[in-house]
């Protein structure tokens, strides 16, 4: 059995569907039990439990041989780092006591640095709690997700306008979470065997003002780049809903990848190159 955590969220939902494609076992661990009967419907098993109820999340991975694990961010937290660490303690006591032979973390490009980097230091977190566990470990590190520019897309199409925390001439690895859930669904269906660490990331790297014009080009009309100063940063996140502590390791992430720090450690054969390109993944919803 396959142990799906976040079978509801982007890149999990998505792992779910490619798994059930392919006719693989599926447990999806959601938190929502209204999301319960679609999962159900597609063929999944499905068990209900908040990552931070230890009890509910070792009888969820009960059965299981493979658990796919994830730190999501929710942007809300007053203690980011500390209540990651909370959900980690919880995923390796439910491991301890199961019967998981393997695990695929979700971790991002830039997890390799310890300190300093905001929400990245939860996929460093990630990749690092679990080394002591006899069990083949493989941590994914997708780039920067296109899915990032769609929550734009209302102002680009009311307003033409295409807001960015980064320079706008600023290139950056970018992806398809589509893609990197497809390559995750791949590697479970192919099995895994040794431990390893995988970077992804897409075609081509692209600027904000690449994205713009890109947006032009499905929406057939003209949008422009507006760089988000950096004294707005705090103000804007806060507008949106975040927590004071979600804003500081977010401001941290962001400072960053903007001083061209945040990019692939390049080990071995990484990073991987996908397939898709934005415009292939804005086709879709554009």
């Amino acid at each position: 059995m396959n142990i799906i955590l976040g079978a509801t969220g982007r890149v999990g939902s998505t792992i779910t569907d490619f798994l059930l494609d392919k006719g693989l076992p599926v447990k999806a661990v959601i938190r929502n039990k209204e999301k319960a009967d679609g999962l159900i419907k597609k063929g999944a098993e499905v068990a209900i439990a908040d990552y931070f109820d230890l009890n509910a999340l070792k009888k969820a991975v009960k059965g299981g041989k493979l658990i796919f694990l994830l730190t999501p961010e929710t942007g809300t937290s007053d203690d980011v780092l500390r209540d990651t660490e909370k959900l980690l303690d919880n995923y390796l006591k439910a491991i301890e006591n199961s019967e998981i032979k393997s695990l695929i973390g979700l971790s991002s490009i830039g997890a390799q640095f310890n300190k300093g980097t905001g929400n990245l230091l939860m996929s460093n977190m990630l990749e690092h709690k679990f080394a002591h566990l006899a069990i083949d470990q493989v941590f994914i590190r997708p780039a920067y997700y296109y899915s990032n520019w769609l929550m734009s897309l209302d102002m680009v199409k009311e307003n033409g306008i295409l807001p960015s925390f980064y320079p706008t001439d600023l290139k950056l690895d970018m992806i398809s979470p589509i893609d990197v859930a497809k390559f995750i669904a791949d590697k479970i269906d192919s099995g895994i065997h040794h431990s390893e660490l995988i970077e992804l990331v897409g075609p081509e790297k692209y600027s904000p003002e690449d994205i713009a014009k890109l947006f032009e080009k499905a929406l057939c009309k003209k949008v422009n780049t507006y760089e988000i100063p950096r004294e707005e940063w705090y103000r804007t996140m806060k507008s949106i809903g975040f927590s004071d502590d979600a804003v500081r390791n977010f401001v941290e992430m962001t400072e960053l990848v903007v001083d061209g720090k945040a990019k692939p450690e390049g080990k071995g054969k990484n990073p991987i190159p996908l397939d898709a390109t934005f415009q292939d993944y804005l086709n879709q919803f554009a």
